[in-house]
C-alpha cells in the first residue's frame, strides 16, 4: 500500500484547511485509514481515524474543527480543518492498517505535509 498526501499549506489562525490522502497499491486490503500529525520536536499524535464503515474517532480538541471523510471506491481519505489554531501547526501523516496474506496487520505512512498556522 502506498499513501499519498496532498493539501498542506500556510493559513493564519482562524482560517481552514483540506487535506486529502490517495491510496495505491494493494488497496482492497486496507481497514483503518487515518490522519496523524507531529509538531516540531513532539510525538506524533493521533488526529483522527474512519473505518471501512466510516465510524470515525478523533483526538483530543480536534472533534469540533476537524473532519474526516472517506471514499472507500477512489480510495481516499479527507481531512477538513476549521477554526485552525496556531498549535495546529505540525507536519500531517496519513496511515493506513492493512492486514497481509496470513491476516497480521502492518502500518503504512504517506510521506507527510506540511501545515502552517500563523497567529
Amino acid at each position: 500500500v502506498q499513501l499519498q498526501a496532498s493539501g498542506g499549506g500556510s493559513v493564519q489562525a482562524g482560517g481552514s484547511l483540506s487535506l486529502s490522502c490517495a491510496a495505491s497499491g494493494s488497496v482492497f486490503t486496507i481497514k483503518d485509514m487515518s490522519w496523524y500529525r507531529q509538531p516540531v520536536g513532539k510525538a506524533r499524535e493521533l488526529v483522527a481515524v474512519i473505518n471501512l464503515d466510516g465510524v470515525t474517532n478523533y483526538g483530543d480538541s480536534m472533534k469540533e474543527r476537524f473532519t474526516i471523510s472517506r471514499d472507500n471506491a477512489k480510495h481516499t481519505i479527507s481531512l477538513q480543518m476549521n477554526d485552525l489554531k496556531a498549535e495546529d501547526t505540525g507536519t500531517y501523516y496519513c496511515h493506513a492498517r492493512a492486514p497481509n496474506y496470513i491476516g497480521r496487520m502492518y502500518d503504512f505512512w504517506g510521506q507527510g505535509t506540511l501545515v502552517t498556522v500563523s497567529s
